[in-house]
Parts: C-alpha cells; structure tokens; sequence
C-alpha cells in the first residue's frame, strides 16, 4: 500500500476497471521476484485517499500477498472477493473463503496469504499510513520504515537495500 498514483477524482468507478499498480513490488531484490503472480489495484488513490490505503489484490496460483511481515504502526485488514488463499500467521494457517475477514493491528502477529490452489484469489486490503511505520520480516533479512512518503528497505543490521 506504498505506491500512489495522482488522483484522477472519480466518484465511482468498477474496481476490476481500476489500473493495475505499474510497480508489481516496493521490496528489493532478492525479494521483488518473489512478488511474481500478485497484481494490486490501488483504489484508494483513485479518490485521493490519503489517510489509508485500499487495495484490490489478485494472487495468481502459487503467488503470495507479501512477505511474512508485522507493522509496527499500520492496521490492516482484508476481505476475501474470490478464491481460497491460505493466511499463515505466526499462530497457524487458515484455508480462507469469499466473505471471509482477518485484521492485523499494529505490532501483532506477522502474517501473509498464499494462493496455494490452481485458481486466481482476489481480496481487498486495507491498512493506514501511519507515519513512522516500520516493518519487520521474521522469516527474511530485510526491516523497512515508511519516510517521506516511500518506503526505505535494510537489512537488520541496517546495511541498505538498493531500490528495484
């Protein structure tokens, strides 16, 4: 939920219409080629939100939502459109299902959905843009701190990342 695109002001507008993000991922290599298979609609930025974004996210099968990650600051929430991805948490692994819901809050569980079927999974995303956010990747030698706008990668040691 990083890149905006100028608001093009629509009052409404059919989400599958919206233009898919033009930058797949924000991680640097080695991570940006994990995010093959996921394409994001930035809805939010249509309307010039900039308080917190919202996303219309399709996960190609085998494709992943992010790295397994926690925000320190950001809430985020999704809501399953279309197909049956798995949410891995820190807790466990659920089989999602359209209609279904699940909600990160801030500094909680680290968390991402896997598309491990052969059909595409579609969901909204949802989360603020709380200055100062930082985010952690459990699994990876990666941190990022949302500044000024863009988010800016290192590894834990803080050793930076060159952007994609």
């Amino acid at each position: 939920m990083t890149e905006t695109v100028s608001p093009q002001r629509f009052d409404a507008i059919a989400a599958l219409e919206a233009p898919i993000r033009t930058k797949p991922s924000n991680y640097p290599e080695p991570f940006f080629s994990r995010m093959a298979g996921r394409t994001k609609r930035p809805l939010g930025d249509l309307f010039g939100l900039t308080n917190f974004g919202v996303n219309l996210t399709t996960l190609a099968p085998g494709a992943v939502s992010a790295l397994f990650h926690r925000h320190s600051r950001q809430d985020e929430f999704v809501f399953i459109v279309e197909g049956t991805p798995t949410l891995v948490t820190e807790s466990g692994e659920t089989l999602m299902a359209p209609g279904m819901v699940a909600g990160f809050a801030a500094g909680g569980t680290a968390h991402h959905l896997h598309n491990r079927t052969d059909r595409p999974a579609t969901y909204l995303e949802i989360g603020d843009r709380t200055p100062g956010d930082e985010v952690s990747y459990p699994q990876d030698d990666l941190m990022a701190v949302w500044t000024e706008g863009r988010w800016v990668f290192t590894r834990k040691d803080g050793t930076p990342y060159q952007a994609p």
